[in-house]
């Protein structure tokens, strides 16, 4: 596969093949003490072992132990982190943690704790990191950075060389409520974004795939269609209630947080669509998507 840049938030991810198997993660927080890196070292092989693409949507890390951080915790950040160059610390010993899949991790957009870096620090650690990445590593495919929101167009060329899928992913904003879980702003997502097949969101840690239909037209063959949008909400790898105790998460009456992330396994296929107008029916190229949730418990 190979991966186009048309804009700087706009890519082609282009497969020669008529599947493909991408595997969606968000909220890694990579460098804090409680990403459970044993469940993202599962999932992150198991993706490797059956040939899927990794891509991330924003927090790939934390940050949050600057020296001027109103944040900090002595116990929140890694004893190799705890170090005087602390963020080149952290994008270097990521990029050495991150190795075993340099053909399998291959894009990120960026998270609110990437964006405060950038503002407060004057550095941007993810596009560093994506630097010494594909340096070390000189992967298949270079490892690409996004942005905060943008454009994803899946492409599959073997046999259906028409068929595609647009993702708009967007890492989130504000907070997910303990009843709605960030559905609202799902629906304000499908509101005012047009063309897309798929809309993927983070931040909230949260988990959970749905579907809204909505009435379209396909242009080519100009056949009325029921399209389904499938929404996306990926949680984190960082589990921060454990048992109750104490801490942030706790003391703000945060309820336990999913760990996991979701497979979209894609096939380009052809099938057809009722048409509205007259009683027949044409076939149309059709990208078929099947959501998969891997949580901790995956095995």
């Amino acid at each position: 596969m190979e991966i186009i840049e048309y804009h700087r938030n706009s890519h082609a991810l282009n497969f020669a093949a008529d599947s493909a198997k991408v595997l969606l993660m968000s909220d890694l927080h990579w460098d804090n003490p409680k990403c459970d890196r044993e469940t993202l070292k599962k999932h992150l092989n198991k993706a490797k072992s059956i040939g899927a693409k990794v891509i991330v949507n924003g927090d790939f890390f934390c940050l949050m132990q600057g020296k001027y951080d109103p944040r900090r915790s002595k116990n929140d950040i890694r004893p190799e982190h705890n170090v005087p160059n602390y963020l080149d610390a952290v994008v270097e010993t990521a990029v050495e943690w991150f190795g075993p899949w340099k053909d399998t991790l291959i894009f990120s957009g960026y998270g609110n704790h990437e964006t405060a870096i950038i503002k407060n620090v004057e550095t941007d650690p993810l596009q560093r990191f994506a630097d010494l990445f594909n340096f070390v590593h000189k992967p298949e495919v270079p490892f690409k950075v996004g942005g905060y929101g943008g454009w994803l167009t899946l492409r599959f060329n073997k046999h259906n060389s028409n068929t595609s899928s647009t993702l708009y992913y967007f890492h989130g904003s504000g907070g997910g409520g303990p009843v709605t879980r960030g559905t609202i702003q799902n629906q304000r997502q499908m509101a005012d974004t047009d063309g897309a097949d798929i809309i993927w969101m983070g931040h909230v840690h949260e988990l959970y795939t749905m579907y809204q239909s909505k009435k379209a037209l396909n242009t080519n063959r100009f056949v009325p269609m029921i399209k389904e949008v499938l929404h996306v909400r990926t949680s984190t790898y960082k589990e921060e209630h454990g048992d109750g105790f104490m801490g942030w998460h706790i003391e703000r009456g945060a309820p336990p947080k999913p760990v996991g992330a979701v497979m979209l396994n894609f096939e380009a296929v052809r099938r057809y669509h009722n048409q509205l107008s007259a009683h027949r029916q044409d076939k149309v190229a059709f990208c078929h998507i099947t959501p998969e949730i891997w949580t901790d418990k995956t095995s």
